[in-house]
């Protein structure tokens, strides 16, 4: 703190000095005397020279050591010839008063006694100095100064020395940003981005960290049987035998291949370098398209239906990204409705509002957080796995990259309710 607050405080010292200075010259160079004290001083000075002229120039220094005993007052003669400057000469000439200064600062007062003699009367406070009570009145100035400053940096300082210790922990692999900063504080914005940035980070790891977790559970198990059917082969009596064989382990390395596309296609979503594909597009008709290609994959007892507004004909979107939201968000409807699923689409109040809602059994809310954590699967309606629990969490973040969220809700079929909405005019968000 110490380091900042003296540069600061030196700096702006250092500045006001100047300024200071720089307008007193200027005044000196471009103002003439007070009028006030003008008129006073061109007084004294008229009658000194009339005093004078009434009386014999022998006699003159004898009559100004007098009145200077009596008034304090500090009084010259000088020579014409000795005056420098013709606008000087030509002020006296006239019967003006002159103002002269001379080297050592004192200034003084010019009036003609008659043509060779001019007398010089000095001011009684030579400007350009100042006395004691001026020097500290000018102390005081700067101690305020450094005062207010002090009160001005220290919790500034204070708060950056706690973001920076929070920082460096952060960097030890603590993986935990602590840093209370009040939310008046000036650094509070830069804190709070700290903090959403820990929080990514720290997400990001947790994710990786389950990714490698689940990539390696769900490819040991496709692999154990593939060594399992390698044996049988090996062992195999009949053609028919071996063909049998090969198909289950063709089955299981689909698995692994669509085990590896869901990864990658997640990850990607996952990465700080995503650019979005923005363009507008024509969702009356590539909503339905989507519909009916699902349709041909789903059981013949469940029914699908689409509607659109009329006109979302120019929603803004990358359609790679919103075509695997629909439809990761209709194959997760499919494995749980019983008979119907319901796809709207609407555009209001500056969101666009995609919905997918099915009859199943729904999502119990204190799961409803959780179902979009990669990699997390609740109990099947069959009771078995389906899936590798990555569809939500892609619908998740493919949704953030466009700036908007998703929520889930009840349904009025009896099931769950999936709302995705993002800006009518979303940003490339990072």
């Amino acid at each position: 703190m110490a380091r900042h607050f003296l540069g600061l405080y030196l700096l702006i010292a250092a500045t006001l000095a100047v300024v200071s200075w720089g307008q007193d010259r200027l005044l000196q160079a471009y103002s003439g005397p007070d009028m006030a004290e003008e008129k006073s001083t061109a007084a004294v000075v008229a009658v000194l020279a009339d005093r004078l002229r009434e009386a014999p120039a022998q006699s003159w220094k004898t009559l100004m050591a007098d009145i200077a005993a009596r008034t304090g007052l500090d009084m010259e003669i000088f020579a014409a010839g000795e005056i420098a400057g013709p606008g000087t000469l030509q002020r006296l000439s006239r019967g003006e008063n002159a103002y002269m200064r001379s080297s050592g600062g004192d200034s003084w007062v010019l009036k003609r006694i008659d043509e060779g003699h001019v007398l010089a009367l000095k001011s009684p406070e030579p400007a350009g100095q100042r006395g004691p009570l001026e020097w500290g009145l000018t102390l005081l100035f700067y101690a305020v100064i450094a005062l207010v400053l002090m009160f001005w940096i220290w919790p500034l300082t204070r708060d950056l020395r706690v973001l920076e210790k929070a920082a460096a922990q952060y960097g030890n692999r603590n993986w935990r940003f602590a840093a209370r900063i009040k939310p008046h504080s000036q650094i509070y914005p830069l804190a709070e981005t700290f903090r959403k940035m820990a929080a990514r980070i720290d997400g990001l790891i947790a994710s990786h960290k389950d990714m490698s977790n689940a990539v390696s559970h769900e490819i040991k198990t496709p692999l154990s049987r593939m060594q399992f059917e390698i044996e049988l082969v090996q062992h195999a009596g009949s053609m028919a035998e071996v063909t049998a064989s090969l198909a289950n382990i063709k089955t299981d390395i689909d698995a692994i291949d669509g085990l590896v596309k869901a990864t990658l296609g997640y990850a990607i979503l996952e990465r700080a370098d995503l650019a979005l594909n923005l363009a507008e597009h024509n969702f009356t008709r590539l909503i339905p398209a989507i519909v009916e290609s699902v349709k041909h994959d789903t059981q013949p007892g469940i029914a699908i239906a689409a509607q659109v507004q009329n006109d979302a004909d120019h929603v803004v979107c990358d359609v790679h990204l919103l075509e695997t939201v629909l439809k990761n968000l209709l194959y997760n409807a499919r494995r749980y409705a019983s008979s119907r699923i319901n796809v709207t689409f609407t555009s209001r109040q500056g969101f666009n509002e995609l919905v997918v809602e099915d009859d199943g059994p729904g999502i119990p809310e204190q799961e409803r957080g959780r179902v979009f954590q990669s990699f997390v699967q609740l109990d099947s309606a069959a009771g078995k796995k389906v899936g590798y629990g990555l569809g939500l969490a892609i619908v998740r973040r493919a949704i953030e990259w466009h700036g908007g969220q998703v929520q889930i809700a009840d349904s009025s079929l009896g099931g769950a309710l999936v709302r995705a909405s993002w800006p009518i005019a979303p940003a490339d968000t990072r």
